[in-house]
């Protein structure tokens, strides 16, 4: 089973693989690194005390935004929103208390939908994540009449890495390919090349939201396993349902 998370967060996936009789290959598809001008995130973290509302996009966003962060004081004042389970775990364990996350999907649509945010009119709100992104949280928060200033924490880069040796042994190795997120795809595709790309299209592959599953079937992908949400016990549990549909057949 290939593993494609970022270098710093395959390890627990992979021995949740291993301990449950699988044989992961860690296969890193993206790179976090910090923000380009962490001078200007500075600047823009110095006025924390001005905000009412400040939003994490995913665990790196409050890793890397905490780092960059000397003083808490500001953002205790605030009240915490996470987009998912994962990014609210990280903040509670620097011990930050999170006041606004969804009930039941982890998504941006899901955060939306939380009384907290239906109603933010004149709210100052500061969203933490990193380059780029999708602008439908802060764009439907304005159309809300909120006030709303992005801060980017970190990057997500392409890494660096020579895929010979996997594609020579992929059809030995490799029964399905895990990816959660569309950056993580999309650079996969472009670390493997045409040959390996075609490989990607023909191998089962794992994705955690339907956005990424209508973009992998935008990419040519045959057989796509759509796990509920992109915590290491969801991919396990959609990767171990899909292995006993497949064991029945």
């Amino acid at each position: 089973m290939l593993v494609t998370r970022a270098e710093h967060q395959s390890a627990p996936l992979c021995e949740l693989i291993r301990i449950h009789g699988g044989h992961p290959i860690a296969f890193p598809a993206l790179e976090i690194s910090g923000p380009e001008n962490p001078e200007a995130t500075q600047l823009q973290l110095a006025q924390l005390e001005h905000f009412d509302i400040a939003i994490f996009i995913s665990p790196n966003a409050v890793s890397h935004g905490l780092a960059i962060l000397a003083d808490k004081t500001p953002l205790r004042r605030l009240k915490i929103a996470a987009v998912g389970k994962g990014t609210s775990r990280v903040l509670k364990q620097a011990g930050l208390t999170v006041e606004i996350t969804p009930a039941d999907r982890f998504d941006s649509e899901a955060l939306l939908e939380t009384p907290e945010l239906s109603d933010v009119k004149d709210r100052k709100i500061i969203i933490f994540r990193g380059n780029g992104g999708r602008s439908l949280l802060g764009d439907t928060l304005q159309q809300r009449g909120a006030k709303v200033v992005y801060v980017e924490v970190y990057r997500r880069c392409k890494p660096t890495a020579d895929p010979t040796e996997l594609l020579t042994n992929w059809s030995a190795t490799v029964n399905v390919v895990t990816a959660t997120s569309i950056d993580i795809l999309n650079n996969l595709a472009d670390l493997l090349g045409a040959e390996g790309a075609q490989k990607l299209r023909h191998t089962p592959l794992l994705v955690v939201s339907k956005r990424m599953q209508a973009h992998a079937q935008k990419m040519g992908c045959r057989s796509i396993i759509l796990a509920e949400r992109a915590d290491d016990q969801s991919v396990l549990k959609a990767l171990s349902d899909w292995l006993t549909t497949k064991i029945l057949q």
